[in-house]
């Protein structure tokens, strides 16, 4: 709260104090210039850091790359100086057969994980391309992917070296990655006669990533807390890296883990290349990637090199914060100039501008001398200011005594006008009620004559009706006992169209309730009601939820409070178009002071809702919105349940649904004249 006031108190001097606007308009120049000079030195910072980031990842993985050719051809070059020593030679011409054994010897003194010997006659055993290279006399180096089976063949140690265990999927991977040699020698015939097979398996090997790296990596080429990393993949398996498991303690290598999505689908499965920042293993790292392709130009795994992005980002950052501080502090000392210069030049204005603001709170002050050369516009300024106050309160005595004598006048006049107005508001009043009651009693007395001739049209078919069964119960006698259940249905809907007809016939006379007012319980009236509205609705889609929970008893017409309830169902269920849920419950209905002084019922259906403009006037006789309704319903439950002293409340929300409250006194109050108020919501 301290803090918003504080803020709104310097607002407020900014826009009225003349020094702290001119503050603001002197510096905010600056301001913007300063900001402008660092958007575009961030814009370029960053552009140049990135594409120099990227440029130098990039150089790294070509230097890695060259160093493995490099590697590779090392080998080749051993290879060939195998098979061209002495020893070599003199097996190949004395003793053929000890020469595989021999060159098999030989793999730890070349710092080789295999050298084999193969016979010309196993050149079917390679594949299509290193047939016809070895045919020609060409010595070849590629990368390839080799089973158990396979590594076994070239050397029975190379299983179970290649065995990397997949962290985080409890599986163990036994093909090996190998780098490769083949080289032909051939006899004086030029025909093929043996094929010099040697390489290393780089699966769990770390010589070469260490290698490259050192070479890579140079002592102070990367920021301070930074690590570079070389990675070899078979597949997307790192078998050959330096990425530690833990880039904040650097423990471990991160052998056996898999490299992310989005490269795997850019390098392996489309074959380019990636460079740009990626997450390695458990860090973002600035990274270079190239498809590692075997003999017949298939991707069969990765070459990677990169360096930590955030040691780079926090020198990046370090940068930022201390050239900020830079313009900050000159901000501030530019600002502090301005102000210092501001205060000086307009405390002469402050002065002025002080005693403008008290003199219209009531406060005699005046501008007097304010320290400057009578020529100067200020002071003639002050002069000619304190003239016209001198001027103004003497006017103001003036005004204040003919204010005096007019105030006096307008109290007299405004009692009387007072008065005249209060007697015509009751007037007004006595007029809108007057008016009220007639409209209503028109509306009423037109209701009463249709109401009445509907009842009188009503009874006599319904008395045929009583007729006829009665005479099928005579004619039929005993055998009417098979469908005595149908029969008293039929008597008890009888029943219930006259004490409808009879409902309306009292509606109709406005003669106050005709049948007998008696204590009921709501919740036995409710169950009847929900029985009739169940059988009414058995083949629509209606779910009927009744909570059942008023103890207290209320005086009412039971035939008529049954009639509005069924009404107000029925109406629920329409609402929904057959088919939802019904809601009805029941409680005790209390007054202010937390007594109980009747019962409620609530009947709440999740249909179309009504209109605002509707709700006022859903109780009007013969206002309907179903094609099918008469518009008698909502009218007649009101004027029954405002002849006891009840009312009835609706509450609507169009599109989600409406709730009709029925309240009822434990001791009814008979009303004769008008309806009690509807409250809608």
């Amino acid at each position: 709260m301290k803090m918003k006031q504080f803020i709104l108190l310097w607002i407020k001097r900014f826009r009225t104090m003349v020094r702290y606007r001119l503050l603001v308009l002197t510096s905010v120049p600056i301001i913007l210039t300063l900001f402008a000079l660092f958007a575009l030195a961030m814009y370029w910072t960053v552009t140049y850091t990135w594409q120099n980031a990227l440029m130098n990842v990039k150089a790294d993985r070509t230097v890695a790359h060259n160093s493995i050719a490099l590697l590779q051809k090392e080998q080749r070059l051993q290879l060939k100086s195998l098979s061209s020593s002495y020893d070599f030679q003199q097996l190949l011409r004395t003793d053929k057969a000890k020469l595989p054994a021999w060159v098999k010897q030989q793999t730890a003194s070349n710092s080789l994980d295999f050298v084999v010997l193969h016979p010309a006659t196993d050149l079917d055993t390679f594949p299509l391309v290193n047939q016809q290279s070895l045919l020609a006399g060409k010595a070849q180096t590629f990368f390839q992917v080799l089973n158990s089976e396979q590594l076994f063949a070239l050397n029975k140690n190379l299983p179970i070296n290649a065995q990397i265990p997949l962290l985080r999927e409890n599986k163990l991977e036994s093909k090996g990655l190998v780098s490769r040699n083949l080289l032909p020698i051939f006899d004086n015939n030029k025909q093929l006669q043996w094929i010099v097979d040697g390489g290393m398996l780089l699966n769990n090997s770390t010589l070469l990533v260490d290698r490259i790296r050192d070479l890579v990596y140079t002592p102070g080429k990367l920021p301070l807390g930074s690590i570079g990393t070389v990675t070899l993949f078979m597949d997307d398996i790192r078998v050959s890296t330096n990425v530690p498991l833990d880039s904040d303690a650097i423990n471990g290598r991160a052998i056996g883990t898999r490299v992310s999505a989005e490269v795997k689908q850019q390098v392996l499965i489309d074959g380019q290349e990636w460079v740009g920042r990626a997450f390695v293993y458990d860090n973002w790292y600035i990274s270079a990637y190239e498809p590692l392709r075997d003999y017949d130009g298939n991707v069969i795994g990765m070459l990677y090199t990169g360096y930590l992005e955030w040691p780079l980002v926090e020198t990046f950052l370090t940068n930022i914060a201390e050239f900020s501080v830079g313009i900050i502090a000159v901000l501030l000392l530019s600002g502090g100039l301005v102000y210092r210069g501001a205060r000086d030049l307009f405390r002469p204005i402050e002065k002025i501008h002080n005693v403008v603001r008290v003199v219209p709170l009531g406060l005699n002050r005046r501008i007097g001398d304010l320290g400057l050369c009578k020529d100067h516009e200020l002071a003639a300024f002050g002069q000619q200011f304190d003239s016209m106050l001198d001027q103004l309160e003497q006017r103001n005595d003036v005004i204040k005594q003919a204010s005096v004598e007019l105030e006096d006048k307008v109290r007299t006049r405004t009692q009387s006008l007072h008065d005249k107005t209060q007697e015509l508001e009751q007037y007004i009043k006595l007029l809108n009620q007057t008016r009220s009651k007639l409209v209503m009693s028109e509306k009423l007395a037109a209701l009463g004559e249709l109401t009445a001739g509907i009842a009188h049209e009503i009874n006599n078919p319904t008395a045929v009706i009583l007729g006829n069964v009665e005479l099928l119960q005579l004619e039929l006698g005993d055998d009417s006992l098979r469908v005595s259940e149908e029969l008293e249905a039929i008597h008890e809907q009888i029943d219930r169209i006259r004490n409808i007809t009879r409902s309306l016939l009292q509606y109709s006379r406005q003669g106050g309730v005709q049948d007998e007012v008696t204590w009921q319980h709501l919740n036995l009236i409710v169950k009847e009601s929900l029985t009739l509205v169940r059988s009414g609705t058995k083949s629509a889609n209606v779910q009927v939820e009744s909570q059942l929970e008023a103890k207290c008893c209320v005086e009412v017409n039971r035939h008529q409070l049954l009639q509005v309830l069924v009404n107000l169902q029925m109406n629920g269920v329409h609402a929904m178009d057959d088919k939802g849920l019904l809601k009805i419950k029941t409680e005790d209905w209390y007054d202010d002071n937390g007594d109980v002084i009747g019962a409620a019922v609530h009947i709440s259906d999740h249909g179309c809702g009504i209109s605002e403009d509707n709700l006022a006037r859903i109780f009007d006789p013969f206002f309907t919105t179903r094609r099918s309704g008469t518009g008698l319903g909502l009218s007649v439950s009101q004027t029954i349940i405002s002849e006891v002293g009840g009312k009835i409340s609706v509450q609507s929300d169009l599109g989600i649904g409406s709730t009709f409250s029925i309240y009822l006194l434990e001791k009814a109050v008979v009303h004769n004249e008008l309806l009690l108020p509807v409250e809608v919501y």
